[in-house]
């Protein structure tokens, strides 16, 4: 459970150091026939650092419970 735990504050430095994510989906504008026209769309994802501050807090409940339980 103490692996899962660092894990879990490991992912939440990683939300708070990147707040934000950008993906492309394929969109098609064109086809006829053979021919084919797409563009590329682009979609903006992003988060609060207080996201990834609260995730690293309860990674270290986790941990902290787990330590003290043994």
């Amino acid at each position: 459970m103490r692996k899962v735990a660092i894990f879990i504050m490991i992912l939440g430095v990683g939300l708070t150091i990147f707040s934000a994510t950008t993906f492309f989906t394929k969109e098609k504008v064109v086809d006829i026939g053979k021919i084919e026209i797409s563009k590329d769309k682009p979609f903006h994802l992003s988060w609060s650092p207080y996201i990834g501050l609260s995730v690293i807090a309860i990674g270290g409940v986790i941990f902290g419970l787990t330590y003290y339980k043994n």
